[in-house]
């Protein structure tokens, strides 16, 4: 019954038991309600705190809407609950002058009523408080007898840990303050940021624009205040800042100029938007050094006597050690700040001036993200992985009816009598169409073959038909929005398939991405994820040198971006044995190649995926196109995942077709013009091996290194690991 009861608060019950309290504690009670709407602000441990404020986001005005008992008010409640959702849609911001004094008050009592009750279906699109969130660590199992006194309840600590656990029926509220900002530009940014570090299931992300910094509401009801401003901060805000920190808030500043007690902000011109190097200490006590961004400003404490406050989170690799991270404490509620003066937040195409900032900024993304979530993470924020999305059914789709039609009787005779079709990795299940209370598993899969009315946010069929220009490969499309791994789904379908035609997998998301050598490849939205099956017989060319279609394939992805008129200059490519590079900085792809010999013919199985539109973790094809645009002041339009899968595919068809006509000499050509190695110098075996150089590729396709004395050698990709970073070319370690 839990579900279908409401306070006139809002809160939500999580468990009813029944609790006898004798009528001297039922007068206590009375006593300290009383008593709290007298002294509400003023300590962080009375019970006057178990009842939250409600909550930032939209309140709803009260009202009360007559029912008769003929039930002819069900179209005027529907009248009542449509017109409080269209208030609240065209009035975003208002909502948050819209509380009454008896909405705010901390000491009110407040009624249980059933969740259809007329008087609490205005409540349905609050931001409610619910006990739900409420760790089991925080609230003390009730003894058998369900009964004790007001004073054992205070005294239990209930209150106290109840202080600042968020109870909020919809997830914890995130503010971000970033000064005038009408368009919504900058919060928008900072909020991706701060989205892309922290479980965005479980909080929920708003602005505070100027004119609510003034407004009670928020204070009491926001895990965290991020302030991200280089304005000055007026008088009024820092004073309803630092209200908010006495209350146990926490607050993030990011280059703003927002500081209180013993810290001080000096600025130092020399620093300002510079890169430096900096030293970030984590809690462990480990170290992060990396290069960024600096505002030109950086801390100085007052300190007075011996008594420091300030901790130093972070302090730039200079001479004065300048510290540029501080963490504060304020109050005696559990308030602190996390105070940074270098442009954690901002994104780094917009912040760049050269080639070689860019660079360099990049390079260090992956540690930028590290330090935002280490200093979250100290502000009580989880930045664990946000729960694995749940996986979607697979659809048959074909860019050639006639096609998907011959597939489908081949289909016939190959799935059993319940429409299965098994494999050692996984069973697929072909269905007409798709219904919710279909189980799917990463082992159990459904194929939905009926796909009239298919469409998907993220891939367009129509984009990738008028792009794939191919005589068999990827003819016959599986698409799954979330999967375990495309790797899988083709597993059972490879062999026997008619000549005609050849399957590609494709995913928005995957959730067991394999990499070479079991390392696991993240899978976000935005990158192009594909298996695809080829064949290729033992006899031919090719098939005499399989280790050579990692390389074609990682060549088709880098020539499919650079063909196109006016993107052959954006630097993408290749680097052996499997792996798509930006210039010779960082990856954004890479490949996996299994091979299965069944008499005189390999199935080949290649998975594939590089970052097309997702900019974290490190980088991706649309950066390196808008950095581009920024230095040659063109106007090249961004990629998608379908149109560039598409190309790759029919790229890669051509490559294998000259290479069965010329063998490596027919591709090489191009590979050597992509390739990031060309005169590079090695040490061999370690660092302190001898030097070689890298004079090219096999016939085989393996590395060829000339160490001066001995000669030339080939290096094996499955034997040894090619270190770019360190240019290394050492054993693998068992």
């Amino acid at each position: 019954m839990e579900d279908r009861l409401q306070m006139d608060n809002g809160m939500v019950p999580q468990k009813i038991v029944s609790v006898h309290l004798q009528e001297s504690a039922l007068k206590a009670l009375e006593q300290v309600a009383a008593s709290t709407e007298e002294k509400k602000n003023t300590d962080c441990a009375q019970i006057g705190e178990l009842i939250p404020a409600l909550p930032f986001e939209a309140i709803t005005k009260q009202g009360s809407v007559s029912i008769d008992s003929t039930g002819g008010g069900d179209q005027e409640l529907r009248e009542e609950r449509e017109k409080s959702r269209s208030e609240k849609r065209s009035e975003p911001h208002d909502e948050l002058d819209s509380l009454s004094e008896r909405e705010t008050s901390m000491g009110k009592h407040h009624h249980l009523h059933l969740s259809s009750c007329h008087e609490c279906f205005e409540l349905e699109n609050s931001t409610i408080e619910s006990v739900r969130f409420a760790s089991s660590e925080n609230i003390p199992d009730l003894p058998d007898d369900c009964s004790a006194s007001v004073d054992e309840v205070i005294d239990g600590g209930l209150a106290r840990e109840l202080k600042r656990v968020n109870l909020t029926g919809k997830p914890p509220n995130v503010l971000i303050y970033v000064g005038s900002d009408p368009m919504k530009i900058k919060f928008e940014k900072i909020k991706s940021v701060i989205k892309e570090c922290i479980d965005t299931n479980s909080y929920t992300i708003y602005q505070l624009v100027e004119e609510q910094v003034l407004k009670a509401p928020w204070l009491d009801n926001s895990l965290l205040l991020v302030i991200a401003t280089e304005e000055p901060i007026s008088e009024e805000n820092h004073k309803q800042f630092l209200t908010y920190l006495s209350k146990g808030g926490k607050i993030l500043g990011l280059s703003a100029l927002f500081t209180f007690g013993t810290i001080q902000i000096r600025s130092k011109s020399e620093l300002k938007k510079t890169i430096q190097e900096l030293v970030f200490y984590k809690a462990d006590n480990s170290e992060i050094k990396l290069n960024f961004l600096t505002s030109g400003n950086v801390f100085e404490e007052d300190v007075k006597g011996n008594f420091r406050t300030v901790k130093s989170l972070s302090h730039l690799n200079n001479t004065d050690e300048d510290m540029i991270i501080v963490q504060l404490p304020y109050g005696d509620c559990g308030g602190e700040a996390i105070l940074c003066q270098i442009y954690l937040e901002m994104d780094i195409s917009s912040t760049t001036q050269t080639q070689e900032d860019f660079n360099l900024l990049k390079m260090n993304n992956v540690k930028r993200y590290e330090v935002l979530k280490e200093i979250l993470t100290l502000l009580g924020l989880s930045c664990e992985l946000s729960e694995v999305p749940s996986l979607t059914p697979v659809y048959l789709l074909s860019p050639n009816e006639d096609i998907r039609i011959s597939f489908l009787k081949w289909l016939g005779k190959k799935k059993d009598a319940q429409g299965l079709i098994k494999s050692s990795k996984m069973t697929l299940k072909f269905v007409s169409s798709y219904k919710p209370e279909m189980e799917i598993t990463p082992s159990l899969i459904p194929v939905v073959t009926d796909v009239g009315g298919f469409s998907s946010e993220h891939f367009s069929l129509q984009m990738y038909q008028q792009n794939l220009l191919t005589k068999k490969l990827g003819k016959i499309v599986l698409l799954a929005e979330v999967t375990s791994t495309t790797m899988n789904l083709l597993d059972g379908l490879m062999f026997d398939l008619p000549q005609e035609m050849d399957l590609i997998a494709i995913a928005v998301q995957q959730t067991q991405g394999k990499g070479r050598g079991g390392n696991v490849w993240l899978s976000p939205v935005g990158c192009a994820l594909s298996t695809l099956h080829i064949s290729i017989p033992l006899c031919s060319q090719l098939g005499q040198r399989i280790p050579f279609i990692q390389h074609l394939v990682s060549l088709a992805v880098v020539e499919s971006v650079r063909s196109i008129p006016g993107y052959q200059d954006i630097d993408l490519r290749v680097k052996w044995p499997n792996d798509i590079y930006y210039s010779d900085h960082m990856k954004l792809g890479g490949v996996l190649v299994n091979s299965t010999l069944m008499g005189n013919t390999f199935h080949i199985l290649i998975g594939c995926g590089f970052n097309v539109n997702n900019s974290s973790p490190t980088i991706c094809i649309n950066d390196l196109i808008m950095e581009y645009n920024k230095k040659s002041m063109t106007k090249l339009r961004p990629l998608t995942t379908d149109y560039l899968i598409a190309r790759s595919v029919t790229v890669l068809e051509r490559l294998i077709d000259m290479f069965q006509e010329k063998g490596p000499n027919g591709v090489l050509p191009l590979y050597y013009k992509y390739w990031i190695h060309a005169g590079k110098q090695v040490h061999l075996w370690s660092e302190e091996g001898p030097v070689a150089w890298i004079v090219g590729i096999d016939d085989c396709g393996f590395l060829q290194v000339h160490e001066e004395g001995k000669g030339v050698e080939s290096v094996h990709p499955d034997g040894n690991s090619f270190d770019m970073l360190k240019n290394l070319i050492i054993s693998k370690q068992q």
